[in-house]
């Protein structure tokens, strides 16, 4: 080739050309193209987009027929979860639906870590194997009352009821001593069923709050009557569970401790209620199916034993969780054809009483018990068809307990030891008890001796009790102490565990719920009195009309203050069915000290006294 030659030449038309123009020129004129070309047929554009719309139509339809599918099968598999309606930030609930309360009475964080890892080591567990309120925490709950930095159960529970702040000892009142509405009440106003479960006595502190109103919490008597419907509003709670017989008792009956002759039980069946007292009565229930409501059920004369003592007595005492998956299927079956649900109040009541003790074992396994009770409320909303929530938290934290003591002046271990605990098989309640029976008929000092080392090693596990130990079982040391609280500190030394106080502390409390979905306004740090307007807010309850309505009823049919006044000056006395008002110097607000402290009594539960 030389050099002059041209590098290219344009190429001739050639029929691939003419085809493509006649395939231009169609789609340009939308008209078919007759040209041919047998050698090497080629489809066209506008075939293809067909063919692909045909292929995506296919594939469409056959992913909205698996997704149906799948859906359906989730239906199907658990129609009842499908059908509750979810209740985010932003929305409030609707409809019909369920509300469970749980107060665990005295439990602290520190309760939670002892019993974590004492559950742990008696089940042989992993370390990742927790409790089940662990799995449920959202948040914390300051607890200071009106009138003091560490409250009680009564301005505690007081919070919980009528969502405000009170004082120590007020039992759903006012700092002006005026009744304020409950959540349980409200409730009952607006159709719903009620109920309280606990294993302290039903007329104690954080029960009380719900369903009565009195000045003082020691006014067991007038609780009592005001829970069975003597009071403005009349009956308000449909189920009660729990302890606490003595109350109920005219006083000229065996195991009474009224201060009057009236009978609580009888003016209870007056108002419909039905009534057990015994473990044979609350088998009968047969697990809720069989109950009628309204129903009072008290097991026992004053509170239900400790969890580490009522376990050899199954046969007598009913536990928290039997108690209240009865009261949940209770009031789940008389309200299935309702408009509205139910309300329930359980009380994990004798883990306050463990801390005020001091005693590690007991509390442990009361806290142990609460969490089963905890988890069957978890499986009732579960499988429940009616959407509900369970809140749970303390009103406060009894015995300033620490998972750690320091033995001696010299720098402390690090490590407390549950196995210790494991050892006891019973509460130091127990154990002072049947001491305090031998010593009533033995005086000889060294059989004392030998008895006390013998129920400390087969009640409490302790098997090297010094002879200056045992000394001070039978002779406490010092004017304040007990052999109550010798017992618990020889157990609480050896576990090494520590504690504050036999009274209250100001520790923030812990929140748990089923759903921090569904129970998000608590999430975080909050007041005790937002956990009261929670449920107000779940329930959608107007607790002001109530209290309208409870103090403009200023006077009832209940006796006054003083029973021996005047009947014309009882009937002048405003709201006499509280009780005495206390006196003007009893302070009831203001915490720019320390005042108005309260201290546990050998008389708080009544037992006769004049109210």
């Amino acid at each position: 080739m030389s050099s002059e030659e041209p590098r290219s030449v344009p190429r001739a038309s050639s029929d691939r050309a003419s085809l493509r123009a006649e395939e231009e020129d169609a789609l340009l004129t939308g008209e078919r193209t007759n040209h041919h070309h047998h050698t090497h047929p080629r489809r066209g554009w506008a075939f293809w987009r067909e063919i692909g719309l045909f292929a995506w139509a296919i594939i469409a339809t056959i992913v909205v027929i698996v997704l149906a599918v799948v859906y359906q099968h989730e239906v199907s598999r658990n129609h009842k979860l499908a059908s509750k309606p979810s209740w985010g930030p932003g929305s409030k609930p609707a409809g019909k639906r369920n509300m469970i309360f749980m107060v665990s009475d005295g439990m602290g964080p520190a309760s939670l870590t002892m019993t974590r890892s004492f559950r742990q080591l008696t089940e042989g567990l992993p370390i990742d194997d927790t409790l089940v309120l662990d799995q449920h925490y959202i948040g914390t709950s300051r607890t200071r009352s009106s009138n003091t930095l560490v409250t009680d159960s009564a301005a505690g529970a007081t919070a919980f009821s009528c969502a405000l702040k009170s004082y120590n000892n007020a039992i759903s009142v006012t700092p002006e001593h005026e009744p304020c509405g409950t959540v349980l009440e409200a409730a009952a106003l607006a159709g719903y069923k009620t109920g309280l479960v606990v294993t302290t006595r039903i007329t104690d502190a954080t029960p009380a709050a719900f369903a009565s109103h009195v000045n003082l919490r020691f006014y067991e008597d007038r609780v009592a009557l005001q829970e069975v419907g003597e009071y403005p509003l009349g009956r308000v709670v449909d189920l009660m569970l729990g302890g606490g017989r003595c109350f109920f008792l005219p006083n000229s009956t065996e195991g009474s401790c009224r201060g009057d002759d009236r009978d609580v039980i009888e003016v209870a069946k007056n108002n419909g209620f039905n009534y057990i007292n015994d473990r044979a009565g609350f088998d009968s229930l047969n697990g809720g199916t069989e109950a009628q409501l309204p129903l009072l059920g008290l097991f026992a004369e004053k509170d239900i034993p400790y969890e580490i003592d009522r376990r050899t007595q199954k046969d007598v005492y009913p536990s928290l969780e039997e108690m209240a998956r009865t009261a949940l299927k209770t009031l789940s079956e008389a309200t299935a054809d309702s408009e509205q649900g139910f309300f329930l109040m359980i009380e994990g009541s004798r883990i306050d009483h463990a801390g005020h003790a001091n005693d590690p074992a007991a509390q442990v396994h009361e806290v142990m018990a609460y969490d089963r009770a905890f988890d069957a409320v978890l499986e009732f909303l579960e499988n429940d068809s009616t959407p509900g929530v369970v809140v749970s938290t303390s009103d406060h934290e009894t015995g300033g307990l620490a998972a750690a003591r320091q033995l001696s002046p010299d720098y402390p271990e690090y490590k407390w030891l549950p196995n210790v605990l494991a050892n006891a098989k019973h509460s130091v309640e127990f154990v002072n008890s049947k001491l305090s029976k031998f010593l009533t008929g033995e005086k000889d000092s060294s059989k004392q001796k030998k008895y006390v080392k013998g129920l400390l090693k087969e009640a409490m596990g302790i098997t090297d009790a010094t002879a200056e130990e045992v000394d001070a079982v039978l002779n406490p040391p010092h004017q304040l102490a007990t052999s109550s609280n010798v017992l618990s500190d020889m157990l609480s030394r050896r576990a090494q565990i520590g504690w504050s106080t036999h009274g209250h502390s100001g520790v923030d409390v812990n929140i748990y719920a089923s759903s921090s979905k569904h129970a998000w306004p608590l999430v975080g740090n909050h007041e005790n009195i937002e956990i009261g307007n929670f449920i107000a807010n779940y329930l959608s309850l107007d607790l002001n009309n109530v209290t309208k309505f409870l103090q403009a009823s200023p006077v009832s049919t209940g006796p006054a203050p003083d029973d021996n006044a005047d009947a014309s000056v009882k009937a002048e006395t405003p709201f006499s069915w509280m009780g005495d008002p206390l006196g003007s110097d009893f302070r009831t607000v203001g915490l720019d000290t320390y005042h108005g402290e309260f201290k546990r009594s050998e008389s708080d539960c009544g037992c006769g006294g004049t109210h």
